[in-house]
């Protein structure tokens, strides 16, 4: 069963377990009870308003199940993440292996990842009609490494054919920025917890090195990702929803469970996550050469709706 991801965004809520269920509480006046998750069912919680209240108990039990609870800053960028410290039976001999890898094995492992990253980035541009032969052509002189650093050289070519050379990425910024902020957070967090699920350790990473990310791994695994949360940012800025809604947030955590086609048919975005950090686990074990990563296209519910247009 694929779980929730729980967005916390209205003021004054106050979080708490009972019986198994996340209760949502107004944390004014009469503290009336606002709704009931279960826990079981949750895969995520982002809490995204100021003014938030939680119980210790209800973070434990989070931990238990490895659920994230992330912490989000005004620009909707995650800050914080709540990750367990105990995992599957099989995480210690997961992270002595991970911590064993040889650096031609992540430089392999990062090539192919920044290959899928740009045949993804190549697919949205294909889906809104803009050349894809700048990021195709990249794609293809990938080699172990990246050492040519052809995932930077992608991205300046890839957000002026998506948003128009005008168009720069910022992370303070507001409108399609912020929107993009926020579907990269609901990426992350899906991404933790399958990395957590599968026995791995979040700091350590195939390429992402920077001293203050305790993440690492987290932020080169959701890269093929986040093309999907792109395409989805220009289908709303399309339609003049340019702003952080409501709606505009759950359009985009909707993306994660649209289906997307791999070797083996077709999976939701959430669980091709999960599969990409298992596979990852078995080549640090051995136990396979190769990532499993999506085949390039968009996911499925999205390529329709642009077929419908």
């Amino acid at each position: 069963m694929i779980g929730r991801i729980v967005e916390v965004a209205d003021d004054k809520r106050h979080l708490s377990m009972h019986r198994g269920f996340m209760v949502v509480q107004d944390s004014a006046g009469d503290q009336k009870l606002l709704g009931q998750v279960p826990l079981d069912d949750i895969a995520a919680v982002i809490a995204n308003a100021h003014g938030v209240t939680y119980t210790n108990n209800l973070l434990v039990a989070f931990a238990e199940r490895g659920i994230p609870f992330v912490l989000c800053s005004a620009n909707h960028n995650a800050v914080g993440m709540l990750l367990p410290i105990e995992g599957n039976f099989e995480q210690a001999k997961r992270i002595e292996a991970q911590i064993g890898a040889n650096l031609p094995t992540h430089k392999r492992l990062w090539a192919s990842v920044v290959k899928a990253k740009l045949e993804q980035q190549a697919a949205a541009l294909e889906a809104i009609g803009s050349p894809t032969a700048p990021l195709s052509a990249l794609a293809a002189k990938v080699r172990s490494g990246d050492p040519e650093n052809l995932e930077a050289q992608g991205a300046r070519r890839y957000w002026g054919l998506l948003f128009g050379e005008g168009f720069h990425r910022d992370q303070d910024g507001d409108g399609v920025n912020a929107l993009l902020n926020y579907g990269y957070t609901v990426l992350r967090s899906a991404t933790a917890r399958a990395v957590i699920a599968a026995g791995l350790h979040p700091s350590i990473g195939l390429h992402h090195s920077h001293d203050n990310n305790a993440m690492r791994l987290v932020d080169d695994l959701m890269e093929p990702f986040r093309p999907c949360i792109d395409l989805k940012v220009w289908q709303l800025r399309r339609k003049n929803e340019a702003d952080v809604t409501p709606d505009t947030k759950r359009s985009l955590v909707r993306t994660l469970y649209d289906d997307m086609q791999t070797d083996v048919g077709t999976t939701p975005v959430m669980v091709c996550m999960q599969k990409l950090a298992t596979s990852l686990a078995q080549v640090y074990l051995g136990e396979r050469e190769k990532l499993d990563l999506p085949l390039p296209g968009l996911p499925l519910s999205l390529a329709a709706s642009f077929n419908d247009e």
